[in-house]
């Protein structure tokens, strides 16, 4: 494998850092600028929509410069946003820090992998572009706990300051590692806005909203759940987070297996179990034992529902998959955002802080009622085309899951 999907891997493990670290500092960031912990959420929050608007946005701009320039400029303002989190001297600020940082989230993960699947021959690009997403795996499990950890320790600054270095060092191996591809071939946007006409599509973007959202919910205030309710210290959040991660890598790796074998019954069995075990964390988090194994489960069962959800809305626009890609990149974000917020909503209610795991519990079973509303069209759309074909006709369309997608558009299974 080329060294350059080593820096392409340091990015994607710097970018997978920022997203989540914030979680882990949550309660120092509020208490230093003498804001709500609720109101500290919208850090979350702003940076999920940041990667809303961000990634279909710089996505079609991206076409009209090189593949490589892009990822260096995507880079670029990554370091600028973290760098701007680490030094800005009022919240307000901070949250402009957070926004810029996002902006580069999506539109880094659709570029790269398209870049680490032309480095390599075409019976490894699926190794290529496993190897770096899994740089955002990896900060999960390494780079998160050790940010929380540094965050508590020398002050949540010295944290987004590291994560600015990592940018640089991405960037730089990008400008050093990555060859010139050139501008990548033009295409009509026109026709990837044409796979929005088709109702699946919505059905599949609002299925990550609600369905990973459920997680978000309760892992975005993770920390003072568990030093409040659970009894922790808050160094022990370092590891609990650790627990966390190692549930999210378990469940990426078993999503992606099953979802390859049978798609919606591994959505439904993700969805279902996930709605229950948030809704279980309600009791759970007052011990110290079963609040780890459930954050855990949390972990591992919301990353299962990647793999199926992302190859579904593919599937639905397989004709035109970039644009619906990039949104669907979006739309986990939008998941995190409304669910950050909701989960702050109720506890600025007076409700507790272990009140956002029965509103993830709602947003993860309302997402399981749209996957059978999902298979149930799907089914019907089936059986319509097999009649359709006995009678000689046709009822195909451009955005239907019998056309696969060709392989350099696919996005892996896991990648947010």
């Amino acid at each position: 494998m080329p060294l350059a999907l080593l820096a392409l891997a340091i990015g994607a493990f710097g970018i997978g850092t920022t997203e989540f670290v914030i979680m882990g500092v949550l309660p120092q960031v509020a208490g230093d600028f003498g804001v709500s912990i609720p109101t500290a959420g919208w850090l979350v929050t702003g940076y999920a929509l940041g990667v809303v608007f961000g990634a279909p946005l710089l996505t079609v701009l991206g076409t009209k410069v090189s593949r490589k320039k892009m990822l260096m400029f995507l880079m670029g303002l990554f370091v600028l946003g973290n760098l701007l989190s680490a030094l800005a001297p009022t919240f307000g600020l901070m949250l402009v820090g957070r926004v810029v940082a996002s902006l580069a989230h999506g539109a880094f993960f659709g570029i790269g992998s398209v870049v680490a699947a032309d480095l390599v021959a075409p019976q490894k690009k699926a190794s290529a572009i496993s190897l770096m997403f899994m740089g955002l795996t990896v900060a999960n499990i390494v780079g998160v706990p050790l940010g929380t950890y540094i965050g508590q320790a020398a002050g949540w600054r010295v944290t987004f300051a590291i994560v600015a270095s990592l940018g640089v060092v991405g960037f730089l191996g990008v400008a050093k590692l990555v060859p010139e591809q050139g501008r990548p071939e033009s295409h009509d946007v026109r026709r990837e806005f044409a796979a929005f006409r088709n109702v699946q599509v919505w059905l599949a973007m609002a299925m990550t909203v609600l369905g990973y959202g459920g997680v978000f919910a309760a892992i975005t205030y993770i920390t003072p759940m568990m030093t409040e309710v659970a009894g922790y210290t808050e160094g022990a959040v370092t590891w609990l987070l650790v627990l966390f991660g190692i549930g999210m890598f378990l469940g990426n790796l078993l999503g992606g297996r099953f979802a390859d074998r049978a798609l919606m019954p591994m959505l439904f069995v993700s969805l279902g179990a996930l709605a229950v075990v948030l809704l279980v964390f309600t009791a759970t988090a007052h011990d110290k034992l079963l609040a780890a194994i459930t954050l855990t489960l949390i972990g591992a069962l919301g990353f299962a529902t990647v793999p199926p959800l992302q190859k579904w809305v593919l599937d639905q626009a397989s004709s035109a998959p970039t644009l619906a890609s990039a949104a669907n990149i979006g739309a986990f974000n939008l998941g995190n955002a409304l669910a950050a917020w909701l989960g702050g909503t109720v506890i600025s209610a007076g409700l507790g802080y272990t009140s956002p795991n029965w509103v993830g519990a709602l947003l993860s079973g309302t997402a399981l009622l749209l996957a059978f509303l999902a298979a149930g069209l799907d089914r019907r759309t089936r059986a319509a085309k097999a009649l359709a074909a006995a009678d000689g006709t046709t009822t195909d369309t451009p955005d239907t899951p019998d056309t696969p997608a060709p392989a350099e558009a696919r996005v892996p299974a896991g990648h947010l």
